[in-house]
């Protein structure tokens, strides 16, 4: 009896040794700009092992330079298709994932067991609250930005999607657009079947995609920088009262959950900020 509970004793000690480990995770809101660029990568070059699943019926671009009327915007993988043109934004995090359609932010709150030192029989939960730019209205924005460049297909199909490539959980999100799982992209592409232009259009479109990528032009630094740009002139039109989606009014309002600044033109903008 007494060689189960010297066993017991030291199977538990050496648990609570192993559970001070620091795990290898993904996270965001870190100080080092390249562990985020690292991190952001692997995210990346997963969904592009995924999306090489695809028939050949389908081309994939990544790493897509468009300029816009405020700078440029930066697309992750563009997969053009007869059934339409998918514009895929990746993230790659952690947690609980927190956001709307209409948000500016969205939230990641992650919870992580911490162990005392001193006294590692005892655990404390730790919880990180991060805000990132609404991935929704990123991918909106890219899928204007191709729209533009394929003004002269105006029937085909530009589907924005939303694919969260780490651990994430995004059951507190909701959107009226595609906001996925990695394992739910091949599914939610196959899913458009009917062809909304020709084989022959599909060929052109790569190329005119291809001619009009400009991210050997521009660099990194200069497309932060236009990106920063167009989120000032965003931030600048909230402070000054003007809603950044429609050019409406903002108006204080009384919600379920406390006042909140919703635009004038409710409901055909939805528009708000706490």
């Amino acid at each position: 009896m007494l060689k189960i509970i010297i066993i017991v004793i030291i199977c538990f000690v050496l648990f609570r040794i192993l559970k001070q480990i620091p795990k290898r995770e993904v996270d965001i809101g870190t100080d080092s700009e390249k562990r985020a660029a690292d991190i952001g990568t692997y995210g990346e070059k997963f969904v592009r092992y995924i999306l090489s699943k695809l028939s050949d019926e389908y081309t994939i671009l990544d790493d897509v330079v468009l300029r816009t009327a405020t700078g440029t915007t930066q697309i992750d993988h563009i997969v053009v298709s007869k059934y339409g043109v998918f514009a895929i934004e990746t993230k790659n995090y952690r947690g609980e994932i927190y956001g709307n359609d209409n948000s500016q932010e969205w939230t990641q709150i992650i919870v992580t067991d911490v162990t005392y030192r001193k006294r590692w029989w005892k655990t404390y939960s730790y919880v990180t609250k991060n805000h990132f730019y609404n991935p929704v209205k990123q991918s909106l924005a890219h899928m204007y930005a191709i729209r533009k460049v394929l003004r002269n297909w105006p029937g085909i199909m530009v589907v924005p999607i939303v694919v969260f490539a780490g651990s994430a959980v995004i059951k507190g999100v909701t959107s009226q657009y595609h906001v996925i799982y990695s394992d739910m992209l091949l599914k939610t592409i196959q899913n458009y079947d009917m062809p909304c232009v020709s084989e022959t259009d599909v060929d052109v479109i790569v190329k005119t995609l291809i001619r009009k990528d400009v991210g050997d032009e521009v660099d990194h630094q200069s497309h932060i920088q236009n990106v920063n740009a167009a989120k000032q002139r965003y931030n600048s039109k909230i402070v000054s009262g003007i809603c950044p989606e429609c050019g409406g009014s903002l108006v204080r309002r009384s919600g379920k959950y406390g006042w909140f600044y919703g635009c004038s033109n409710y409901p055909k903008c939805k528009f708000h900020v706490n």
